[in-house]
C-alpha cells in the first residue's frame, strides 16, 4: 500500500466515522421457472420483470419456460415480481446433469426438464460418488493409460 493508498485509508477513516456506509448490491443473475404459453404472456412477464430496481436485462427462454435476470437484483424481488403476473413461478430447480453423479436417481431425473439438465438436489448420495464407485469410473476412463481396452 502506497502513500496514496494509505491517505485515502485514513481519510476515509475519518471521514465516514460517524455515518454508516449503505451496502452495495453485488451484480447477480437470478433465474426463475416461469409458465409462458404465447407472446403476449411473454411480454407481460418481460414488463413485470423489467420494472425490478436493479434489474439491468431480461431474458426470456419460452422453449425452458425460463426468464433470466441480470443485474442489481436479489431473488426474492425477482420472485416477487414474477408472481405479480399471476403464474406459476419456482426459482430455476435445474443443473446441467454432468454436475450430478446419478443424474438418473428418484427426486433427480425429471422428464419435463429441458434437455441435458437435471433437478438440483442436495443429497450427497447422488450428488458425489462412493469411492468404490471412483474407482470403477477411473478404471475403465480413456485418460487412464492403464485402463480396460476392451471397448
Amino acid at each position: 500500500m502506497g502513500v496514496a493508498g494509505t491517505l485515502e485509508y485514513l481519510s476515509d477513516l475519518f471521514s465516514n466515522s460517524s455515518c454508516k456506509k449503505k451496502k452495495k448490491k453485488q451484480l447477480n443473475t437470478v433465474s426463475v421457472k416461469i409458465r409462458m404459453d404465447c407472446d403476449g404472456c411473454a411480454l407481460k412477464v418481460n414488463k413485470a420483470l423489467s420494472r425490478v430496481k436493479g434489474a439491468k436485462s431480461v431474458e426470456l427462454d419460452m422453449k425452458q419456460q425460463k426468464a433470466t435476470v441480470s443485474g442489481y437484483v436479489e431473488a426474492k424481488d425477482v420472485l416477487k415480481a414474477a408472481q405479480s403476473t399471476g403464474k406459476k413461478v419456482e426459482p430455476w430447480p435445474y443443473v446441467p446433469y454432468t454436475m450430478v453423479a446419478h443424474p438418473y436417481a428418484a427426486g433427480v431425473y425429471d422428464k419435463k426438464a429441458p434437455p441435458n439438465f437435471v433437478r438440483a438436489t442436495d443429497d450427497p448420495a447422488v450428488v458425489t460418488l462412493t469411492p468404490v464407485e471412483e474407482q470403477y469410473t477411473l478404471m475403465f476412463s480413456d485418460e487412464n493409460p492403464n485402463a480396460c481396452s476392451i471397448m
